[in-house]
């Protein structure tokens, strides 16, 4: 009977509707990625002293704008357009993805940004893949929580750019999330890196092979996620649903 009942459900996330969404979110985070770390190497082959060259700072802020606004639009028909595990977490926190989906979103969304950093290394021969780092007066602890305030408001704008009643404005939605994004990025770049996606960090932690501080990149994004979450649907908006929910269990913001 439980075997009979887990097959049940298992079979529920392995529709043609589920996997198109699992496939959604590989391609639009393995874009992302792409972009965002191929970003920060073309900037550290262009320029002598990247790390301390503001510009290089503006070039990575801009491309993040650009990459997720075009990798939200292109997924959010089909599965929401993550592009993000702690936005699903966010999500499935706050009632909007199960958390089965959400598991198999994570799955690609890993899966993703594995194979973007792994083909920048080998396209590229050459060059190291960039991982995300700390600035060295800064602790784990206070780094982790200026990540989790940069996901905090990365995930307010997916709430509020996904919410039904903006009416026209939602049109919008995926570029005010990628502003808020770029702005973030500017905003803390130089401190934590300004990743507020585990799913960027690690993959390129996987690919250089190096995974000191990884936990920054996912206990501070996933806590704001989650706050931010449910501070949009039980305080400033009680009792709204701010998404739609699919019939495969997966939210259109």
């Amino acid at each position: 009977m439980a075997l009979a009942s887990f097959t049940a459900r298992f079979k529920q996330f392995v529709t043609p509707d589920a996997l198109r969404s699992y496939l959604a979110e590989f391609i639009s985070t393995f874009f992302y990625v792409f972009v965002v770390v191929g970003s920060a190497m073309a900037s550290r082959k262009l320029m002598s002293d990247s790390a301390t060259d503001p510009s290089s700072l503006v070039l990575v802020a801009i491309a993040n704008t650009f990459a997720l606004s075009s990798s939200v639009y292109i997924a959010s028909n089909v599965s929401g357009g993550h592009v993000n595990p702690a936005v699903t977490f966010g999500l499935a926190v706050g009632g909007h993805i199960s958390v089965s989906t959400a598991l198999f979103y994570w799955v690609s969304q890993m899966l993703a940004s594995v194979m973007a950093c792994l083909l920048l290394k080998v396209a590229t021969v050459s060059q190291d893949v960039p991982i995300y780092t700390i600035a060295s007066e800064m602790t784990g602890f206070g780094a982790s929580m200026v990540e989790g305030v940069l996901t905090f408001g990365l995930v307010y704008a997916v709430y509020a750019g996904g919410d039904t009643r903006s009416g026209p404005l939602r049109s919008i939605g995926p570029l005010v999330i990628g502003l808020m994004a770029g702005s973030m990025v500017l905003a803390a770049g130089p401190f934590s890196g300004g990743s507020m996606n585990p799913a960027l960090a690690f993959g390129s932690a996987v690919v250089a092979g190096r995974f000191k501080n990884q936990a920054v990149y996912w206990v501070g994004p996933l806590i704001g996620a989650a706050v931010a979450g449910l501070l949009y649907d039980n305080v400033m908006f009680p009792g709204h649903v701010s998404g739609r929910v699919n019939s495969d269990g997966t939210t259109r913001v």
